[in-house]
Parts: C-alpha cells; sequence; structure tokens
C-alpha cells in the first residue's frame, strides 16, 4: 500500500518550464515502478513518463521526448518530472503513478494514483 501527493503544479507561459514533485507515503517507492501519466480536459488520461522499479531506466511518451525528464529520490520516497519547453497542448492534470510491474506504461499497469496536480500553460 502506498499514498502518493503531487505538487508543483501551476500556471506557466509557452517554452517556460515547471518541476513537478510526488511524495510517497505508506511504503517505500524503490518496491514500485513509478511515473507520471496526464489527463487534459476532454480527453483520456495518457501515459507521459516513468522510472523502472529495480534499476533507474527511463521511458518517455513521443511527445515528452527531449522536453520532460524523470527522476527518483529513493532517500527521500520521492519522484520528479522536470518540464522544458512546455506548450498549451501541455495543459492537463498530471498524476502520479505506481505499480509492481518493472515497467509502467498504461493504466493497466498502476495500482496507485495521486489526485493529482493541474498544469496550465499559456498561448
Amino acid at each position: 500500500q502506498v499514498q502518493l501527493e503531487e505538487s508543483g503544479g501551476g500556471l506557466v507561459q509557452a517554452g517556460g518550464s515547471l518541476r513537478l514533485s510526488c511524495a510517497a507515503s505508506g511504503h517505500t517507492l524503490s518496491s514500485y515502478s513509478i511515473g507520471w501519466f496526464r489527463q487534459a480536459p476532454g480527453k483520456e488520461r495518457e501515459f507521459v513518463a516513468s522510472i523502472t522499479r529495480i534499476y533507474t531506466d527511463t521511458t518517455y511518451a513521443d511527445f515528452a521526448k527531449g522536453r520532460f525528464a524523470i527522476s527518483r529520490d529513493n532517500t527521500k520516497n520521492a519522484l520528479n518530472l522536470q518540464m522544458n519547453s512546455l506548450k498549451p497542448e501541455d495543459t492537463a492534470v498530471y498524476y502520479c503513478a505506481a505499480g509492481p510491474r518493472f515497467v509502467i506504461t498504461a493504466l493497466r499497469d498502476v495500482d496507485y494514483w495521486g489526485k493529482g496536480t493541474l498544469v496550465t500553460v499559456s498561448s
């Protein structure tokens, strides 16, 4: 059992940067693959990025490659997402997620969700 809580969302202009964080409690994050998903208004929740359970291999959605960077800090039981060169289409609620699979890339891989943090990118 693990509880996840996101922070760091807000309003940013196009081309700007934002850093999201996820704090975990109840269980160490080292036991899970963890990552980020997002959901824009009127759209389905989609995969953004993840990092493996045992090692630190990362996986990114195509739209995130070269712009977003995911990292984990097991000593602090935390997960981060650095987002650069933000675009208006990045506007969404971003969710921290965890699951027991070696890698999580789909909704079915996720056992635990945070409540989300809103990112709004203005043009």
